[in-house]
């Protein structure tokens, strides 16, 4: 307890008993008691709020960092439906295609193609019978 044995809490007892007396001792000792109970409490409730409030930072950060998600996202989308923007890719998109120009239309064949298919005769074959 507190760091001693039990000789230096024997000598205190015996140093109590002289100063106080047999009367006063009892009650000295609730009082004792009572502090140490206080104290205790008074540690434990500390220990509380402070694993409240680092619960509380924890959530903090959380909602920065979905905070954060947020605000990117919605730059992305903004930038992604920006008409402005868009109509000047478009316009770089036109001036690179000239509209004016129609392609060529492929040049005809000289001569018609002929495909001509020669039957091939059918042969029928015997069955033969097995055993």
């Amino acid at each position: 307890m507190f760091g001693m044995g039990l000789g230096e809490i024997f000598i205190i007892v015996v140093i109590a008993i002289l100063f106080l007396g047999p009367d006063k001792l009892p009650s000295t000792m609730v009082d004792i008691a009572k502090f140490f109970r206080s104290v205790k409490s008074t540690v434990n409730s500390a220990r509380a709020t402070i694993e409240e409030e680092m619960r509380f930072s924890e959530m903090k950060q959380d909602a920065l960092n979905y905070k954060k998600e947020l605000t990117d996202a919605s730059s992305e989308l903004e930038r992604l439906t920006n008409v402005t923007e868009i109509g000047s890719e478009l316009n770089a998109v036109k001036s690179e295609l000239d509209f004016n120009a129609i392609p060529a239309a492929p040049a005809a064949p000289k001569e018609p193609e002929v495909v001509t298919f020669t039957p091939k005769s059918k042969e029928i074959k015997p069955k033969e019978e097995s055993l």
